[in-house]
């Protein structure tokens, strides 16, 4: 089955929170309520990965691992990044976490993020996602 949507998760081999990002996401995007996701993990130890990376112009490349929910286009069939309704606004949920310009999280890695993307940050965005 086709899926509507596609979380594009960065990361890089030996990364333990990658591991764990990449974990907690198949974990909740294997859920009924979530079957509408897909999910491209990206290795930025490789060119492929890279590439993506750069192409999403979105991350900041100190705070992987990241994610960024992209949606198919109806007219093309191709993935388009999801924009945030709301650019900048404060996030309960997410905190600093939060992608500014499209749907998605990167690691805060301050004192108040704790390097930490939580399942319900996850879910959040996936949520938002759906609204957008």
């Amino acid at each position: 089955m086709e899926k509507d949507y596609c979380v594009l998760v960065f990361g890089k081999t030996g990364c333990d929170k990658c591991k764990v990002l990449n974990q907690r996401l198949d974990q909740i995007l294997a859920r009924p309520e979530w079957l509408r996701f897909g999910k491209t993990y990206h290795d930025l130890a490789t060119l492929d990965g890279l590439v993506a990376f750069s192409k999403a112009e979105c991350v900041n490349p100190q705070r992987i691992p990241a994610m960024m929910v992209t949606r198919r286009s109806p007219g093309t069939g191709r993935f388009q990044p999801v924009m945030t309704r709301d650019p900048g606004r404060d996030d309960p949920v997410c905190g600093r976490s939060r992608l500014h310009q499209y749907v998605g999280l990167q690691t805060d890695y301050s004192a108040d993020g704790k390097g930490v993307i939580t399942p319900k940050m996850i879910a959040s965005v996936l949520q938002e996602a759906l609204e957008a």
